[in-house]
């Protein structure tokens, strides 16, 4: 395990650096409600440390805090993460799958698949096939079947990760999205409709936690 230097650091956090000898899997940093200059903190005190490091929910103030430490880290826009050394690792284990039910749910879907593709998995994005249209995830079906895990990412009314637990074998894990009108409740009916899926295999994360399924679905597909 490395030692790093803490400095001021040691005023707002204790870094997990033996989390990868635990559990097979790094810490990951939640940048929303941290400074820029915490953030900043914590990329230069982890530039010492070889294991991949995600920085994930960063807005464009902690990317660019992050980037001034590590400037050749991977940095993915629209899904607020970065990643640490910028290439991921060969992969193992099963094939994971992501959905996002649609263009809204992008951001979501995206940070779930980058989680797993920087865990160490093969993965792919399916974009915008949203039970409004039934025929695209038909259309995909094959694609679905052949992967170890299926994320779905859905805002509205949540029920995408049904309709393709009923259509699979694979388990499904099912991430609600802030995406809705008024009576969405900012992904709170999504939430609700997923932990109340008639179909069995489907784990729920919070709302908006791409990073958590993305880990989640790399467990799961690990190579046994």
């Amino acid at each position: 395990m490395a030692e790093i230097e803490t400095g001021d650091l040691s005023a707002f956090a204790d870094l997990d650096l033996g989390r990868t000898t635990r559990r097979g899997y790094p810490e990951a940093v939640y940048c929303a409600g941290k400074t820029p200059e915490q953030v900043g903190l914590i990329a230069a005190a982890l530039s010492r440390v070889g294991h991949v490091t995600l920085f994930t929910k960063a807005s464009k103030d902690h990317a660019a805090a992050v980037l001034a430490e590590l400037p050749d880290a991977f940095h993915d826009r629209s899904a607020g993460l970065l990643a640490w050394p910028p290439e991921p690792p060969s992969s193992t284990g099963g094939p994971v799958v992501v959905l996002a039910a649609g263009t809204s749910d992008l951001p979501v879907a995206r940070e779930a698949e980058l989680t797993a593709r920087y865990l160490g998995r093969e993965t792919e994005l399916v974009v915008d096939v949203g039970v409004a249209g039934l025929h695209r995830v038909l259309g995909r079906i094959e694609l679905l079947r052949r992967a170890r895990v299926v994320i779905v990412a859905a805002g509205m009314d949540g029920a995408l990760p049904s309709v393709v637990a009923g259509l699979i074998s694979a388990p499904v894990v099912a991430v609600p999205t802030s995406v809705g009108y008024g009576a969405a409740f900012d992904g709170l009916a999504a939430l609700l409709a997923m932990l109340n899926a008639c179909a069995p295999g489907v784990a729920v994360v919070n709302i908006d936690n791409g990073y958590g399924a993305g880990h989640l679905a790399a467990q799961i597909s690990a190579q046994q």
